[in-house]
């Protein structure tokens, strides 16, 4: 009915799930576009998740040590990160567009006209780091002070604000090489990447810091050091697999030149993805910086509870990814319903984990921020917002794999009128007037924000009904 395929063969029972999850990790050469459709989203989303898992696993090693420095240095990576929002939200925004052209051409079976949108997405990547790594290098102090940052963060923090945002051109390239990956169905190599970078930033993370032997302690600047370090190597195995190692998309140096159509085409689609995520990166600036009213140890609780968040979030964007590239490819391929029913197979499946993540919230959110702190209010800050979340954590499952239909389309405009509305218009003038206005503190910032997530994840959910993604051409 309406195109939409519906009970889709499960996974091939002569076949072993170990035997399953090792032809996802190893990555495979099937058609996402004509196997069974639970089948592509799990050789999709294991290696998805995976890989995000490692990511987020190394944000929270991150802030364990750097929370043993003291809430100040805490407050130091919660500030910087509210920078380095505004990059993730141009590589994001950049990695939906190419992620959703990749996948298209390859559901065409055009691989050279995926091969040059690769390469000029590279392009943009270098082109749109630079202004974030002289802004971070030259005015560090400045940015944490115009942030509301402490006096400890402002002389000792900065050093790592100058390393994050200088070398911040890693961190781009990761996204976006990472989304040629993905929108090629190749999400195999992508988990490699992040699992080699961030088990180098694990190791050195904790030394760099602290010490060891004949390396000196550098304190929270040695967490910095360690990212760009792991981050680097992580650019380099990346570019390996594109010009030698891939079964998907492979590019060639002779290939590497300005390709003003390509480059066109790949910034109109990723203007909406960029707005999109500005717009809600943004509003955690302002979030932040009403925190900061509010004092270091309500930015602190907020970050630490923000890593628990992302950390356990992982395996729900994991599969919205999965989405996003069914969704490119099925389209590319002439088959809009296979790629309706991928979003609401993957929706059904992230409903019911959050489901299960909301009741660890409920009971166990204090013993979560203990994990990393031992400062009763940075503990009671953290474990308020989790156990806030804990209501409604479900439908953001909806809201990923909703988003993902838009972007996976091309359609990355819709989302960012959306966001628009639900985090400029709502949640930052309600986390002002219930935390500063009336009082409320950092509890009135942490229930705006329960209000506005709640309401833009069933608004989308019902947009994404409505069908117009799928008429989207890129």
């Amino acid at each position: 009915m309406n195109g939409v395929e519906h009970s889709p063969p499960a996974l091939d029972p002569k076949v072993s799930v170990w035997q399953h999850i090792k032809n996802a990790l190893a990555g495979t050469e099937a058609d996402y576009t004509s196997i069974p459709l639970k089948k592509a989203i799990f050789l999709l989303a294991v290696p998805m998740i995976l890989e995000l898992i490692m990511e987020s696993t190394f944000a929270v090693v991150d802030i364990y040590f750097v929370s043993k420095l003291g809430a100040s240095a805490v407050a130091t990576v919660g500030l910087t990160e509210t920078y380095l929002f505004l990059l993730y939200s141009i590589a994001m925004g950049l990695a939906m567009a190419v992620t959703a052209i990749i996948a298209r051409r390859i559901g065409e079976k055009n691989r050279e006209s995926a091969s040059t949108s690769a390469i000029q997405s590279i392009i943009l990547a270098i082109m749109a780091s630079v202004p974030f790594s002289l802004a971070g290098i030259f005015f560090a102090k400045d940015l944490l002070a115009l942030m509301g940052g402490d006096q400890w963060v402002i002389d000792h923090g900065y050093r790592y604000t100058q390393w994050m945002l200088g070398g911040n051109a890693v961190i781009m390239l990761l996204f976006i090489i990472n989304a040629i990956f993905r929108g090629a169905g190749d999400a195999a190599i992508a988990m490699r990447v992040l699992w080699i970078s961030n088990g180098i930033n694990i190791i050195l993370c904790p030394v760099l810091i602290s010490g060891f032997g004949p390396v000196p302690a550098l304190g929270i600047e040695g967490a910095a050091i360690a990212t760009n370090i792991g981050r680097g190597i992580g650019v380099l195995t990346q570019l390996w697999f594109l010009f030698k190692g891939n079964k998907r998309i492979r590019v060639k140096l002779s290939e590497f030149y300005w390709d003003a159509k390509s480059m066109l085409g790949i910034l109109r689609t990723s203007l909406g993805g960029i707005g999109q995520m500005i717009v809600a990166m943004t509003s955690w600036i302002f979030i932040m910086r009403i925190l900061a009213e509010v004092g270091s140890e309500a930015v602190a609780g907020a970050t630490i509870a923000l890593r628990v968040m992302m950390f356990t979030m992982m395996p729900a964007w994991g599969l919205s990814n999965a989405a996003t590239t069914l969704v490119g490819q099925n389209l590319g391929a002439g088959n809009p319903g296979r790629a309706e029913s991928a979003v609401w197979t993957t929706g059904k499946y992230n409903m019911v984990y959050l489901l299960i993540v909301s009741v660890v919230y409920f009971i166990f959110n204090d013993s979560l921020m203990r994990i990393f702190t031992d400062d009763s209010r940075v503990i009671e800050i953290g474990a308020e917002w989790l156990r806030i979340l804990s209501f409604s954590y479900f439908v953001y499952g909806w809201w990923m794999v909703s988003t993902a239909a838009f972007n996976g389309s091309g359609d990355t405009k819709t989302p960012t009128y959306i966001n628009l509305v639900f985090f400029w218009l709502i949640q930052i003038p309600l986390s002002w007037y219930l935390a500063i206005s009336l009082g409320w503190q950092e509890s009135g910032v942490f229930w705006a924000v329960f209000f506005s997530e709640t309401s833009v994840g069933l608004f989308t959910l019902w947009l994404f009904s409505k069908g117009k993604w799928k008429t989207v051409k890129v």
